[in-house]
């Protein structure tokens, strides 16, 4: 029995681990390509959508070994986007904790490197050029507040776009009148489209300001 309206998205099983959270590790069912000798649809589209996201990346951040650990880490989330609009599927993008573990860790890496290698460049790239001496505190404070921020934008941005589809198809789902079923489910088709959209762009926008923020390592 729901609490709360937000329940919907609460692990239900209460064995000795949450069985919901073994999503996370059906993804690696889906990503392996080379199980049959010809290719199949399934490994061609990814192959496609592999080699677009790497074309996007690379323009902004010509990088291989940090391009190759955002490529991937933009086809688990997408994996685990779509596999939460399969009905009864757990969604572990839409809890804070998840998102959160896939943007802090990297984020971390960046800025501890970044820092230790080449600690005068991040200390002028504090303060932009040009900047008139009077407001030149001010805008350290901001540039310093915006760069910790990042993980914590990153993470509420993917949680929050994967709970709002949900939350509504869940609120139309509760309509049970008969004169509205054929409105509802409309409304329903429309969102399930709307929601593997939505999927892909999140997953997308995830990598790419990721590469934007490894592109100014010095």
């Amino acid at each position: 029995m729901m609490t709360n309206l937000f329940s919907s998205f609460d692990p239900s099983t209460t064995l000795f681990f949450q069985l919901n959270w073994m999503t996370m590790i059906c993804t690696m069912l889906i990503i392996p390509n080379k199980f049959w000798l010809k290719e199949s649809r399934n490994s061609v589209l990814k192959k496609i959508l592999n080699n677009k996201i790497y074309q996007e990346m690379k323009f902004i951040y010509p990088n291989e070994q940090i391009l190759m650990m955002l490529k991937s880490t933009f086809m688990l989330i997408l994996i685990l986007n779509l596999m939460g609009l399969i009905p009864y599927v757990f969604t572990p993008t839409s809890h804070l904790s998840i998102s959160i573990s896939l943007a802090l860790p990297m984020w971390l890496t960046l800025m501890f490197y970044s820092w230790t290698n080449s600690t005068n460049l991040m200390f002028a790239h504090l303060l932009p050029m040009n900047t008139p001496m009077l407001i030149a505190p001010f805008m350290i404070v901001v540039e310093s507040l915006s760069n910790l921020i990042r993980p914590i934008s990153l993470s509420v941005r993917l949680s929050a776009n994967m709970i709002a589809g949900h939350l509504l198809m869940t609120l139309l789902g509760n309509i049970n009148q008969i004169n509205t079923v054929t409105l509802i489910l409309m409304i329903q088709m429309f969102l399930m489209m709307f929601e593997i959209a939505v999927s892909l762009i999140q997953a997308y926008v995830f990598s790419i300001l990721m590469t934007m923020y490894s592109s100014e390592i010095p």
